[in-house]
């Protein structure tokens, strides 16, 4: 549908939660954006969370999981992810707002005076100042529907300025242009053999006492409601049963779409803000799905890194990984290695099974032995290597080491005194305290070199990728690296800057200084990531052909003939 056929005011969907945290609140908010995208309308998502951080930059990842960095350099929400990646449409700094984030703006604005001196509150001046983000984002991006997520959980006394805004937000423009939807859970209890709805209704029962009316109720539950509970829910929510939804748990969240399709999620939205649309193409999204189910062959991806307790800490990585397995219609197993454990001597033992060996970005001196340990292990074995952001800076110090003759090659940021600082500040960065300002962030063009492996993987001159960093290649120390082989196939237009290094005589060993897993998407996997697994899947079916041969080839004992012993293959 063209913006000419779209409606004319945009309209405002709000995903609320209720019961627990952890319910799928982004996940829903996605699965919405995908739907309405697929039936010609467009989006744009918008995530509050309701903690005191400014942003989740400074956050440690196993508080928060990982930051999402934008196309304009925002450090945010793991969720935007997850908007981008059911999308397909860039989100921007506009797209996550913190408490921290709108407190901050009010109390600069306190200062300036621009208050003229009336006494600052939560209302009207917190409130208003959300309820603005909100049309920021829709004057922004002309969306037809704005998706806006808020954190946390009704009742929290974090959230209550963020749904007191949306409750003002409903009154200012009427609800045929808002409409509120809540993720709620259902729980089994297994001694009593039944589905629960009193958490629903007191979820909802919070909600309206703040003032919000939900029109459409999320039922997350282990599975199918039937219609008995549905009806009930109905009831206690003031809702039509239609507008029950039955969310059950799902093995791969890419199939939470299609479940919202066969609910009809997108039909009653629709519904509620009387706007006609076509059909929704999810013939994609269908084969997408079916690539996952019907992968027949499997890789094992060694992902090394330091806060690997906490999968979510990597989430983007492992999508992109999961993308890039579909592709190949192979299934990805990630095997997550503390790269701590790795300094103690154990890493031929703990990558040894790996058809991969993946290095993700990541900050400070803990377990960075245990990386260099892993990519010396991936470099000398023969196995696939993708480093990425601190990845690629542990490669080319590993590099420096033991093939270029530069012992005790390290960043500084791990040894400022070390001989040969082959990762170093620039030196124009060197003279600024606050950390911020030497942090490169967002999109920046990579110019890719001619004849080298990653122009062949991404078949252009010139591309955009997004950064996280401090740390860059050190120039003084590049000609001896490259004398010794490394290859410094991307660099920054100027060539100033290195953005990926590979090996040349290896089956892939490449390193990229920006984060690929931020752009890659369910459909459109990351070139680095396919062409990563595509290379570790080879290696895999060398392995199991190997133990095919090693199974049907009789071992020979004096003059008999002993039992073939099947060698383990790695499936």
């Amino acid at each position: 549908m063209s913006r000419a056929d779209s409606p004319h005011e945009t309209r405002f969907v709000f995903v609320t939660g209720g019961v627990v945290s952890a319910l799928g609140k982004g996940i829903a908010a996605a699965s919405i954006g995908r739907l309405l995208v697929a039936r010609g309308l467009s989006v744009a998502l918008l995530k509050f969370d309701p903690y005191i951080n400014v942003d989740p930059g400074t956050m440690s990842p196993f508080q928060h999981g990982e930051v999402f960095v934008t196309e304009d350099g925002a450090e945010t929400d793991l969720d935007l992810g997850h908007y981008e990646r059911f999308t397909d449409v860039n989100t921007t700094r506009a797209s996550n707002a913190t408490a921290g984030a709108i407190y901050d703006a009010v109390i600069r604005r306190e200062r300036r005076g621009d208050y003229l001196g009336g006494t600052v509150q939560v209302i009207p001046h917190i409130t208003d100042e959300i309820k603005n983000r909100i049309r920021l984002v829709a004057e922004a991006q002309a969306a037809d529907v704005v998706i806006c997520e808020v954190g946390g959980t009704v009742g929290d006394i974090e959230s209550l300025p963020f749904l007191e805004a949306l409750r003002q937000f409903h009154v200012d423009l009427g609800r045929e242009r808002c409409m509120f939807v809540h993720v709620t859970l259902v729980p089994f209890l297994g001694h009593a053999g039944e589905l629960k709805t009193k958490p629903t209704q007191h979820s909802v029962q919070e909600l309206r006492r703040i003032g919000i009316q939900p029109d459409m109720i999320m039922c997350r539950s282990e599975e199918r409601l039937g219609s008995d509970i549905r009806e009930k829910i109905a009831l206690f929510a003031n809702v039509p049963v239609r507008f029950v939804v039955s969310a059950p748990d799902v093995d791969l969240i890419y199939k939470v779409p299609l479940e919202f399709r066969r609910e009809g999620v997108d039909e009653r939205i629709l519904e509620h803000f009387g706007i006609a649309a076509p059909d929704p193409d999810l013939s994609e999204w269908e084969a997408l799905v079916h690539r996952y189910d019907s992968a027949a062959e499997r890789v094992r991806i060694g992902l090394v890194g330091k806060y690997t307790k906490l999968a979510d800490a990597y989430l983007s990585v492992t999508e992109a990984l999961g993308h890039a397995g579909a592709h190949h219609s192979a299934k990805v197993d990630v095997e997550f290695i503390d790269s701590e454990r790795l300094a103690d001597g154990e890493v031929e033992q703990a990558l040894a099974e790996c058809d991969g060996v993946l290095i993700p970005g990541g900050f400070g001196q803990r377990g960075i032995e245990g990386k260099i340990a892993a990519a010396r292990f991936a470099r000398e074995s023969d196995v696939p290597f993708l480093g990425i952001c601190l990845g690629m800076q542990i490669a080319v110090c590993e590099f420096a080491r033991t093939v270029a003759g530069m012992e005790g090659a390290n960043s500084t940021e791990f040894d400022p005194e070390t001989p040969f600082p082959v990762i170093d500040l620039l030196p124009e960065q060197k003279e600024v305290r606050d950390l911020g300002g030497t942090m490169r962030l967002g999109a920046d063009p990579v110019k890719i070199h001619p004849a080298t492996r990653a122009r062949a993987i991404y078949g252009e001159a010139v591309v955009y990728e997004r950064h996280r960093h401090r740390y860059e290649v050190n120039n003084h120390l590049r000609k001896r690296l490259e004398r010794a082989g490394l290859v410094c196939s991307g660099t920054s237009p100027d060539e100033r800057l290195v953005e990926i290094v590979e090996l040349p005589d290896h089956p892939f060993f490449v390193a990229s200084q920006f984060h690929p897993e931020f752009k890659s998407r369910p459909t459109r996997p990351h070139p680095l990531f396919r062409e990563f697994v595509g290379a570790a899947l080879e290696r895999a079916r060398q392995r199991r052909g190997a133990g095919a041969r090693a199974a049907a080839t009789p071992a020979r004992s004096g003059g008999g003939t002993a039992p073939a012993v099947a060698a383990r293959a790695e499936t």
